[in-house]
């Protein structure tokens, strides 16, 4: 089989998935059309060899409908034979989207994929599709749904996690986002945010702040408006042991909703050389898969599944990036997989630089490689837990 390499990997800043956040004004298709043309001046290459483009975007409505893809490749002046595909697996999907362009590279089905992901939080809310799984009672009874944020609560009761124990974790993503920040540890792939007249709107993830676990023990849970939902009893029938949930998770332990777009060329070697681009990582395995709808426990069962496919372990991974779907998912798989916890989400996560959804998964890749090469690594594991279940995860190897 063909194999498929990352020639590069960039990503725009993330701002606060609010009305006030600093590309609030910026509409998707520009934040991709941004990295877009930040890969042209990056690389003089012949774009007629970009056959395709995969883009992960959860709620496609609004300014995030009508295949976001094809209609930001032909915003951006891409050719008109650069086809493209939206596609949605939850938070799961800017990740799934360089794996389906890793498949179509190594089936040999195209040469030369864009991929990665976008979400604009601040101007297409999260569940503003009004999809049935959460907005019709009987759907959401017998699929068995749950806020993720609840989700998080149950994992935590499940595991015996400690409130100060979830936000020791959530302080340390902050202390490590800012310390990367400050040396410029995401300086070769993030891509700032100019307005249309030129004004800087965003250089660095915007939601990073200073926090104690002093300062976090007064924030107030946010879940508990939700119960469990309508699937209560089918939940403590799977989980018997399950006596109450406790509700721990907060805005300080919780990821922030944010705005962000990512973007990366994934080729084979061939193309890669007619590119006049240097391979950066191959991509080693990809899976998806899923596990409990009550639980964001399908990044942990697609990490076992890749690892299974390519013979490594955790214990062969030089890096982890694991989304940091709430503090408890991130606990729950550094105990279950006794994994050190220096080389798990070394330069923080989406508590403390915010979850962009559909962009998050592009983002850790873009991460994950940077510090490869940084520490001079050799294998990187990105995964992400999604709703309903689901969750990807994808081995790379730095070359």
């Amino acid at each position: 089989m063909t194999q498929a390499y990352i020639y590069d990997a960039i990503r725009t800043p993330r701002g606060a998935g609010k009305e006030s956040g600093a590309l609030a004004s910026v509409p998707p298709i520009q934040l991709i059309s941004t990295l877009i043309h930040a890969l042209g001046e990056r690389h003089s290459f012949d774009k007629a060899l970009i056959e395709d483009f995969v883009l992960g975007c959860v709620t496609q409505v609004k300014d995030q409908g009508a295949d976001l893809a094809k209609i930001s490749a032909l915003y951006a002046r891409l050719p008109e034979t650069v086809g493209g595909v939206t596609i949605n697996r939850f938070c799961a999907s800017g990740l799934d989207a360089v794996g389906m362009a890793a498949a179509k590279v190594q089936a040999g089905f195209e040469q030369v994929v864009l991929a990665g992901g976008v979400e604009s939080v601040s101007r297409v809310p999260m569940l503003s599709d009004k999809g049935a799984w959460f907005s019709d009672p009987d759907v959401s009874k017998k699929t068995g749904f749950v806020q993720m944020g609840v989700s998080a609560d149950i994992i935590a009761s499940l595991e015996g996690f400690t409130r100060e124990e979830l936000d020791e974790y959530a302080v340390q993503s902050q202390e490590r986002a800012a310390y990367a920040r400050d040396y410029g540890y995401f300086n070769s792939s993030i891509v700032p945010v100019y307005d249309e007249e030129g004004t800087l709107l965003l250089a660095n993830d915007e939601l990073i702040r200073e926090s104690t676990v002093d300062s976090l023990a007064g924030l107030t849970p946010s879940f508990i408006k939700w119960g469990v939902g309508p699937a209560e009893e089918q939940i403590y029938e799977a989980f018997p042991k399950l006596e109450a949930i406790e509700h721990m998770h907060h805005p300080g332990n919780s990821p922030s909703l944010a705005d962000g777009a990512a973007l990366l060329v994934v080729a084979n070697e061939k193309s890669g050389e007619a590119l006049g681009m240097k391979p950066r990582a191959r991509i080693v395995g990809v899976a998806n898969t899923s596990a409990s709808p009550y639980l964001l426990t399908g990044g942990q069962a697609a990490s076992h599944k890749v690892l299974a496919q390519t013979g490594l372990s955790f214990n062969d991974m030089d890096l982890i990036e694991y989304n940091e779907a709430f503090a408890a998912t991130v606990l729950k798989l550094i105990r279950d997989e006794k994994i050190d916890s220096t080389k798990i989400n070394v330069n923080g996560g989406a508590i403390s630089m915010g979850h962009a959804l559909g962009g998050t998964g592009g983002m850790l890749l873009a991460t994950i490689l940077d510090e490869l090469d940084r520490i001079d690594g050799k294998y990187g594991l990105v995964a992400i837990s999604g709703g309903g279940g689901v969750g990807t995860a994808i081995v790379v190897e730095r070359i």
